[in-house]
């Protein structure tokens, strides 16, 4: 019922049109980048660069979620998509080694803007529809993240055989085109938000609202506890990146290349999670439900010890669907746990703590592998996410109850009118910006 409600507001069906238009773009242009700069430069580290230079900007979030808070967000968005439209010309220029640096360029400029557009969609979205709406549009749009994980890097790869990087670049290029367009075309309110008071001298002005973010996630009993469990998860996370590989040589003495066809069974459990995670946080709520899908996240790592094929992709399977799902129910407990001031910051906030041990996890794994068992080294991983989701458990105490689902009436969206267009019963329906979690309903 919350995912019809969520496809008849014609606001949010625009919205989501334009993130997955966005995403198609996004998909296309990352694989084709690393396919462009190996093929320019005959190096697998020159192509693994352009992955670098796009995670680079990770640092920066804090600033980028201050952004998301301090300007229009709507108008932001719009910004953001043109100026990535423009950021992706360079790539047209690119003939031959001596402009591979262009392409690392546009991959950091990439990334920065990715930092930005990130908080702010997600900050928007708090704003445009009622809470009881949030983990049926976030799951929609993992849904579509995943199932375009799937179909558009091999259309980007296509595309790229056919007709060269700079064909993959203008698709991107029109994609943001696109979804500045259709953000354009969203009848809700986009006020700046209320300045903040700079007594006290502009450094520390800036360095209070730069660490905003952090300083909530510290302070809020709920936030506080799940950015723990994320971060022990976070820790043994980055492990698969190398598990993968000798799942398939060791474990299944299969050629490199069948690393694809488990990752294909990790994104039909990705889809079929997304597609089942609001209905699950609507009844269990939020925490209990990423919790859950930790435990699914350390099956799959325990079932990828064997060695017999069916039982590693029904480990696949599992990882999918719980990390997936554990997605959406953080996503959404963030969005439902943050004042509205703080939506951008909390956000960007949150994954610097999680991006930060992930990636230090990868080079430990990578590590691990040559020197232990490659089983030891899953089971390992595995034992420490059920601890994560041990962790996570113990602060369900403090998580705020699922909403309930507004009836529709008159107006209101899935009723038979077009509840899109009335700002005033929209923002009846929305959470006022700053409410504490305790106050909401």
């Amino acid at each position: 019922m919350s995912t019809r409600r969520l496809l008849a507001d014609r606001p949010a069906r625009r919205y989501l049109a334009g993130q997955t238009l966005s995403l198609i773009g996004d998909s296309s242009m990352w694989l084709a980048c690393g396919i462009w700069v190996k093929e320019l430069t005959g190096s697998d580290g020159a192509a693994g660069l352009t992955f670098l230079f796009f995670a680079a900007p990770a640092l920066l979030a804090p600033l980028a979620g201050m952004l998301a808070d301090r300007l229009p967000r709507r108008r932001l968005l719009v910004a953001a998509n043109l100026v990535g439209a423009v950021v992706l010309l360079p790539l047209l220029a690119v003939r031959g080694p001596g402009q591979v640096g262009l392409v690392y360029a546009v991959m950091f400029l990439y990334g920065c803007l990715n930092l930005v557009i990130a908080p702010a969609q997600s900050a928007l979205l708090t704003t445009l529809l009622p809470d009881d709406l949030l983990a049926s549009a976030n799951g929609l749009l993992r849904t579509a993240r995943e199932s375009l994980r799937l179909l558009a890097p091999l259309a980007g790869a296509g595309l790229y055989a056919l007709l060269g990087g700079a064909a993959v670049a203008v698709l991107d290029m029109a994609t943001f085109v696109g979804a500045a367009a259709l953000l354009l075309t969203l009848r809700v309110p986009d006020p700046a938000p209320d300045r903040p008071d700079r007594t006290g001298g502009v450094l520390r002005h800036w360095a209070g609202e730069a660490t905003a973010g952090i300083r909530h996630l510290a302070g809020h009993p709920l936030l506080r506890r799940v950015a723990l469990a994320c971060t022990v998860l976070a820790l043994v996370l980055g492990f698969s990146e190398s598990t993968g590989y000798a799942v398939v040589d060791r474990g299944l003495h299969r050629a490199p290349e069948f690393l694809g066809v488990l990752q294909a069974a990790q994104g039909v459990g990705a889809i079929l999670g997304g597609l089942g995670s609001a209905a699950a946080i609507r009844r269990w709520g939020e925490v209990r439900v990423a919790a859950a899908a930790f435990l699914a996240w350390a099956a799959g790592a325990t079932l990828a010890a064997g060695p017999v094929l069916g039982v590693v992709l029904a480990g696949r399977v599992s990882s999918g669907m719980g990390l997936t799902v554990m997605a959406i129910a953080l996503l959404t407990v963030l969005q439902r746990s943050a004042p509205d001031r703080l939506q951008g910051r909390v956000y960007a906030a949150f994954e610097v703590t999680t991006t930060v041990p992930q990636t230090a996890s990868i080079g430990l794994g990578a590590y691990l592998i040559g020197a232990l068992d490659y089983r030891a080294v899953l089971l390992t991983e595995a034992a420490v996410v059920v601890v994560a989701a041990l962790l996570l458990l113990r602060a369900d105490r403090f998580a705020v109850p699922p909403p309930v689902g507004a009836s529709a009436g008159p107006g209101a969206p899935g009723s038979g009118h077009d509840g899109g267009h009335d700002d005033h019963a929209r923002a009846a329906a929305r959470r006022p910006a700053g409410v504490a979690p305790s106050a909401r309903p």
